[in-house]
């Protein structure tokens, strides 16, 4: 059965006339016939008494009536639900790593809540690699995730780069003295990084192996501003993107390395399915509030 023949039928009943329900859907009343026939023949019964004038349904016709109208109205939320200009509501199901959700988003959340209030937003951690995986098993609507900038994802999902940072090297202030570091002498002091899995931590280890050096991990903990606190209190050294540390408490603590040997660059990412419905707009949002803070952050720092 097609959908057209339950909107023809529908509007035979509620107009009680062949005539008029032709006219509301603009089409030819042997047009409206033709559909009345083929839905009656696709469910193999007569929900017409074509006896009567006005036309009145059958009385399996009228319980087939209201079933077809509760149809009709699920398939318009179907249709608003798919409509990317329509007001977002439901559920937004968002991926963020740790790593920028302590200090995005709460604003990212109450600039939602504040323009979507009907709009339910759930929240994942997890490293960029893991909700991106999510994200393609339809378990997220869109991930902010971390990676190397000219990243490829996968087909179906559609990425853009809200920032791009520089991944720096940081010390308790006054505990430098020299102008310029190379990676093996950051290395005898011990880092304080993310658990295994973390892409900084991953292109870390990276460039140390490339030296024939094997990295050296005093404190793994998750958090950028713990980590941070103790890199301030002399645990060893720490790894952030610039804005991240420009806008830490930790800030007046910490001095940033030159590490002439290693300048990683990364970009901020939100990467959202291809066709997310009336959801869009609240993704939108939700990048447009990152991009703008860290964006802000990136611009003070790059200026400083």
């Amino acid at each position: 059965m097609k959908i057209d023949d339950i909107d023809a039928f529908v509007a035979v009943i509620r107009l009680q006339s062949l005539s008029q329900a032709a006219e509301s859907l603009q089409l030819t009343q042997s047009a409206i016939t033709r559909r009345l026939q083929n839905f009656e023949e696709a469910l193999g019964v007569e929900l017409l008494d074509r006896n009567t004038k006005p036309l009145k349904p059958t009385p399996m016709g009228l319980r087939v009536y209201e079933q077809c109208r509760a149809v009709l109205r699920e398939i318009d939320s179907l249709r608003e639900l798919v409509a990317s200009d329509s007001m977002p509501s439901g559920s937004l199901r968002l991926g963020v790593p740790q790593t920028v959700g302590d200090t995005l988003l709460l604003e990212a959340l109450q600039r939602l809540q504040g323009a979507y209030p009907e709009l339910h937003v759930q929240v994942s951690n997890g490293w960029g690699s893991g909700l991106l995986k999510r994200l393609e098993n339809g378990e997220l609507d869109a991930v902010a995730a971390l990676f190397p900038a000219g990243k490829v994802f996968p087909e179906g999902l559609v990425g853009q780069s809200l920032a791009r940072m520089n991944l720096v090297v940081v010390a308790p202030r006054g505990s430098s003295p020299k102008r310029s570091y190379r990676l093996a002498e950051c290395q005898e002091r011990g880092w304080v990084l993310n658990p295994d899995g973390c892409g900084f931590r991953a292109g870390l280890q990276r460039a140390l192996v490339e030296q024939g050096l094997n990295l050296s991990v005093n404190l793994e903990i998750f958090g950028t501003d713990l980590q941070l606190g103790l890199v301030a209190n002399g645990m060893g050294l720490g790894l952030v993107p610039l804005p991240l540390l420009e806008s830490s408490r930790h800030r007046e603590r910490l001095e940033v390395l030159n590490v002439t040997d290693f300048k990683p660059v990364i970009d901020l990412w939100l990467v959202r399915a291809a066709f997310i419905g009336n959801l869009q707009g609240a993704v939108d949002l939700f990048g447009e509030v990152i991009a703008s803070r860290l964006g802000a952050n990136a611009s003070a720092a790059q200026s400083a």
